[in-house]
């Protein structure tokens, strides 16, 4: 009885063995945006001989809106830091630990924010007040680097 289980079960794995390969479709981004998210804090003005510290991975959300200009957002004082924004939600994406992040987007421009408690955050401007626009270009990946500095003082 345990011959033919054996023989048995060895031809099961001996069919599976030989069985092609399935192939599942590849999850590489290839057009839309990605970058990394950093975090500037504390005192950054120079100081002699001493090293300036890096700016830090922030794990955060990302959103991408359509273009908004700077009338399309609300916020409070001067700071890069709004409580509302009028335009269209496109996406949004996970910074991983390192503060990178990559996500597909179709041919077009889009506004860049950075989620920081329940704000968000974007300190870039275009000549037009567009805040930080980014294009995407067929088949390319475009570069956004970001760096939340609104808790640092230079």
């Amino acid at each position: 009885m345990k011959h033919i289980l054996f023989l048995g079960f060895s031809g099961c794995l001996a069919i599976l063995g030989c069985s092609s390969a399935k192939k599942f479709p590849s999850s590489v981004v290839t057009q839309g945006i990605t970058g990394r998210i950093t975090e500037l804090t504390g005192n950054r003005m120079p100081m002699k001989d001493a090293e300036p510290d890096l700016p830090k991975p922030l794990l955060t959300t990302v959103f991408i809106y359509e273009p908004t200009h700077i009338s399309q957002v609300t916020r409070t004082g001067t700071e890069p830091v709004y409580t509302a924004i009028a335009t269209r939600l496109v996406a949004s994406v996970e910074t991983d630990s390192t503060g990178h992040f990559t996500v597909s987007l179709p041919v077009g421009s889009y506004s860049l924010f950075v989620k920081q408690g329940d704000r968000f955050y974007a300190n870039l401007f275009d000549n037009n007040n567009h805040i930080a626009l980014f294009p995407v270009e067929e088949g390319k990946l475009t570069q956004a680097n970001l760096s939340v500095s609104n808790r640092a003082s230079f």
